[in-house]
């Protein structure tokens, strides 16, 4: 029933989060905070390249992977019309293995926070811990719902070509409390020519993490030297109001 950031969720991303496109400062702050690396750095959940591609053209030796087919073919392809080579892999963030490791790992604009339940994010940061070289450095947003609100619907409409368009519905469906995290329904709907050509539903469950939790999280694997930054500030503490939260951590 449900697709993971299937055609029709790609086709809209891709429309909506060109190459380049910043989510709030987070290309311009990675960028920055990963100034002087000179060894590998692998994106982790990387999808079509919005943030992968500006690291590769500002020279960087990048490699990036995702779970979804349909996101790593949209990123081969935006490479291919800029004249790059990508590095790429398809994979599951929670659970992979790579025949190299790297002196960063990045996975931006809370992207962790996809992952559902306590054991695979502990499953995944050992992944992460293992592919860095000592000294590797982590760098993993978080989302928090600060303006979360059950029952929500929104809609919207992209005309993607003179021909096409997708439509977009939001369902914030509840706020589980307890095990932490958000669910909403999202549906997708494509248009040609004012007929219903294609619908594609996705369960988008968000969890979110305290920040003692995660930074306990981060030692349990055996990261160090763990700091936060609030809304893409280094070392800005979060507040009430903060709804983004970068971590760093050292192997």
């Amino acid at each position: 029933m449900y697709k993971n950031y299937g055609p029709l969720s790609t086709a809209l991303y891709d429309f909506t989060k060109p190459v380049g496109y910043s989510l709030g400062g987070d290309i311009e702050y990675y960028l920055e905070r990963l100034q002087g690396v000179k060894g590998k750095i692998l994106e982790a959940g990387v999808g079509s390249g919005r943030f992968y591609i500006p690291f590769m053209e500002k020279g960087f030796d990048i490699e990036g992977m995702d779970h979804s087919p349909e996101m790593l073919a949209s990123c081969r392809k935006r490479c291919q019309e800029r004249g790059l080579t990508p590095v790429l892999y398809e994979g599951n963030v929670c659970q992979f293995t790579l025949c190299q490791q790297y002196e960063a790992i990045v996975m931006p604009t809370g992207s962790f926070c996809l992952i559902e339940n306590h054991q695979e994010a502990l499953s995944a940061l050992t992944s992460m811990y293992q592919h860095l070289v000592p000294g590797g450095r982590l760098l993993v947003d978080l989302l928090l719902p600060t303006d979360w609100k059950t029952g929500e619907i929104t809609t919207s409409y992209h005309q993607i070509s003179q021909d096409e368009g997708i439509a977009l519905e939001r369902k914030s469906i509840t706020m589980n409390w307890v095990e932490q995290y958000t669910l909403m329904v999202l549906k997708y709907e494509k248009w040609q020519q004012g007929t219903l050509s294609d619908t594609e539903l996705q369960k988008f469950l968000l969890r979110w993490y305290g920040i003692e939790e995660f930074k306990l999280l981060l030692q349990s694997v055996g990261f160090s030297a763990i700091t936060c930054s609030a809304n893409y500030k280094f070392l800005q503490q979060p507040t009430e109001e903060t709804s983004l939260i970068t971590f760093e951590a050292v192997r």
